[in-house]
């Protein structure tokens, strides 16, 4: 019994393990994705802050989709593209709002305009953003096989619902 529930703390941690590398991996290109359409878009394409942030997000957003999809969370059980995408999107697009909200914080009220405090505001709403998202998407999106979310929906037998 002692060695079944060591082996299984073992897996469960090397599974975590895996979904954190991956998580991290992924995140880290999407990060740099980020970061630098942002410089992009603000300092060498003039556009304003805010809407900088937006695009850079959306772009970095998508392509963090397919990397967790096929990658960090591919182990973990399917509930429906329609589904996990929705989900997905509106995770991110809370996190999105926060991230707006930072820079939108720092740019007006506060009155910074300079890039380097800018990109410390947007890299640490990508900070906040990132723990936020893993948990989320642990929790709500990419459901683990053993979930009974993610069991198939099918016909109620009479029989069982009695």
């Amino acid at each position: 019994m002692e060695a079944r529930a060591e082996s299984r703390i073992r897996r469960t941690w090397r599974l975590l393990l895996k979904e954190i590398s991956a998580f991290g991996v992924v995140g880290a290109v999407c990060f740099v994705l980020d970061v630098g359409l942002f410089q992009v878009l603000y300092v060498h394409a003039g556009v304003d802050a805010v809407l900088a942030k937006l695009l850079s997000t959306l772009v970095s957003t998508t392509a963090a989709y397919f990397g967790h999809r096929y990658w960090s969370f591919s182990h973990r059980a399917r509930t429906g593209l329609r589904r996990e995408y929705t989900l997905f999107v509106a995770i991110n697009g809370l996190t999105l709002l926060l991230g707006l909200a930072i820079v939108w914080l720092v740019r007006y009220p506060l009155g910074q305009e300079g890039a380097l405090v800018l990109q410390v505001a947007n890299v640490g709403s990508i900070a906040l953003g990132t723990v936020l998202r893993f948990l989320s998407y642990r929790r709500w999106v990419f459901l683990a096989p053993g979930d009974p979310a993610a069991a198939p929906a099918g016909p109620v037998s009479l029989d069982r619902a009695a």
